[in-house]
């Protein structure tokens, strides 16, 4: 750790804990040893990071959430208030199931609501959103909208957070970046502004 991290004073971060610059890290929080924060990321309140979790950069996590050993969190994820990832799939009290955590990676710049579960060993797309209390129990592509229990798919979202509308052709412009998109076999891709 280096002085450009904010530790709160309530907060414990365990020795063996890596914490980018630029991390804050608040009330009643507790970063467990061998668990990886990088850089700029805002950990809310009340909130555990396990051995082994990874979090890219500019992660930002609100309060009440657990990450346990399994999960990795790409650059610029929004995890939301009392947000849930499970690591085993079939726990038992009086069966020691430790080491066999499934993995959950979710990718860069996506998003998960309050109070949505994510089942373990179901990868979350770049960019995708998924809705407030939503239980993911599969795979969820690149920019998709994802709602319900358990979550279905319900459309596409920008880059900025905004759901896209495709013409027949195929392509969607975000509403506040202007950004365009294009929608080929089920996959959503940007347009590189130099293709416009």
């Amino acid at each position: 750790m280096n002085n450009q991290v904010f530790i709160h004073p309530t907060a414990v971060v365990d020795e063996g804990a890596i914490l980018g610059e630029g991390t804050k890290v608040w009330h009643f929080s507790h970063i467990m040893s061998d668990a990886v924060v990088g850089e700029r990321c805002n950990i809310g309140q009340n909130v555990v990071i396990s051995p082994g979790v990874i979090l890219g950069s500019n992660v930002k996590i609100q309060n009440n959430v657990s990450l346990y050993t399994g999960v990795t969190c790409d650059d610029d994820v929004f995890l939301g208030p009392s947000c849930v990832f499970t690591n085993v799939v079939n726990p038992r009290s009086a069966v020691n199931r430790r080491g066999q955590y499934a993995q959950t990676r979710v990718g860069r710049g996506a998003s998960i609501g309050a109070n949505a579960t994510i089942v373990c060993g179901h990868d979350i797309g770049q960019f995708a959103f998924i809705g407030a209390g939503a239980v993911v129990t599969k795979q969820v592509p690149d920019y998709a909208l994802v709602v319900g229990n358990p979550a279905r798919q319900m459309g596409w979202m920008s880059e900025f957070g905004h759901k896209l509308h495709f013409d027949e052709e195929g392509l969607a412009t975000c509403s506040e970046s202007g950004e365009a998109y294009r929608l080929v076999q089920g996959k959503v891709s940007k347009i590189p502004s130099s293709a416009v």
